[in-house]
């Protein structure tokens, strides 16, 4: 079977960024800029006050002196009048300084009537001005490739000018589940049937992650329902997911139809726990994950093969989530030597001496729960047959992004 590492490199290796387009850029918060971002305008684009108060010239501010005041100057106007000795002009916050003053004093700090300011404390000459260009200057690589858009980076761009910023794509990813026995979360299940929790629950992961998560309807068992299912999901979608059919039993038809179609095989089965009937394959230039149907290995497999391909689609060049030792607080062992590396859900804190894991509770493949419970996988080595109470095992922070 294949290694974990070698089934990651595989896919990695296969997955290539989207090309970039221009999006709007409500359209682009969370994603790398796909290329550097060069400043064409200065940021302010013109000399405006800080604050409300009064325009002035510095050399005339002075203990008991009255200066006249010549009108007002509201944010959004260009002051009709110059201002010279003796004068002033009221000013509101972002209003252009008007020509001649090079001060601004709040209007707190003054004694005013409706023609007339002083000033009983002395005021530094150019305060609260902002000057044009002091923030950004023409020119300026405001933003370099790779960079991912915060709110900042929206706002500064808007503030430039710029109504839409090269990106990557959002990949669409088809989501789908098969098997006769599913329904739907609103219904009953009748005898022998169960709530599909699969679709929702990977298209939340993938939605998370900053995808586009497309649920399909469900499939079910027959070659030629999962055929029709697979063919319509590859005409829409940048990535297909499929859940359950995928082993080797008498009604697993989705890696037969796959091949069927001349679908190019990366692997299939990975020595791992949970998660080891799982397969990835190729077609038309689109990654196809054939991921197992239990509830458990389903969402693993997601957070440690398909999100790592994803965040490379969309330009991401921080692809891992943090991974550090922690103390593993329950002991585990083994059922008998297997030759899989295995992944346990647990729980993370740290404490004094460090991080601790401890176990969300049974670890069988089924058991949903131990996935609500978690805040990170331990990873414990294929060769390793134990793992003492206070041992050290690597775990990654799957609740911390990627580039914590």
């Amino acid at each position: 079977m294949t290694t974990y590492a070698e089934a990651l490199r595989q896919i990695l290796e296969q997955t290539a960024p989207m090309p970039p387009a221009p999006k709007p850029l409500a359209e682009a918060l969370g994603l790398p800029v796909a290329e550097d971002i060069l400043a064409q305008e200065a940021l302010p684009p013109f000399t405006n006050s800080a604050m409300d108060g009064f325009a002035l010239r510095g050399v005339d501010i002075l203990p008991g002196v009255r200066l006249k005041v010549l009108g007002t100057v509201a944010a959004g106007q260009v002051a009709e009048q110059n201002v010279v000795a003796g004068t002033a002009l009221r000013i509101m916050t972002g209003a252009p300084l008007p020509e001649g003053a090079d001060t601004v004093v709040p209007l707190e700090h003054t004694n005013h009537g409706e023609d007339w300011v002083e000033f009983p404390k002395p005021v530094k000459t150019g305060s609260n001005v902002r000057l044009a260009g002091e923030d950004i200057q023409p020119g300026t690589r405001v933003l370099e490739a790779g960079t991912i858009l915060n709110p900042a980076a929206i706002g500064v761009l808007a503030s430039l000018g710029l109504d839409r910023v090269a990106v990557r794509p959002r990949p669409r990813v088809a989501v789908m589940s098969t098997g006769n026995e599913l329904v739907d979360a609103s219904q009953k299940p009748g005898p022998g049937q169960i709530r599909d929790s699969n679709n929702p629950g990977l298209c939340a992961q993938i939605t998370a992650l900053g995808a586009c998560a497309q649920p399909f309807p469900r499939v079910r068992d027959t070659r030629e329902a999962v055929e029709a299912a697979v063919r319509e999901a590859l005409a829409t979608c940048d990535v297909l997911l499929t859940t359950g059919g995928v082993s080797e039993g008498d009604y697993d038809f989705v890696k037969v139809v796959l091949e069927e179609l001349g679908a190019s095989k990366l692997f299939w089965k990975v020595a791992q726990k949970p998660g080891g009937p799982f397969g990835v394959w190729s077609l038309n230039g689109k990654l196809i994950f054939g991921i197992p149907g239990n509830p458990v290995p389903a969402m693993v497999m997601v957070e440690e093969y398909v999100r790592p391909a994803l965040r490379k689609m969309m330009g991401f060049q921080t692809l891992f989530r943090p991974e550090r030792q922690a103390i593993l607080e329950d002991a585990w062992k083994k059922g008998k030597p297997d030759g899989k590396i295995h992944i346990l859900r647990v729980m993370l804190r740290e404490e004094p001496d460090g991080l601790h894991a401890r176990l969300t509770g049974p670890q069988g493949s089924g058991v949903l729960s131990s996935m609500l419970l978690a805040n990170g996988l331990a990873m414990v080595g294929a060769d390793t047959l134990e793992v003492q109470k206070g041992s050290s095992v690597l775990v990654h922070l799957t609740e911390e992004p990627e580039d914590h």
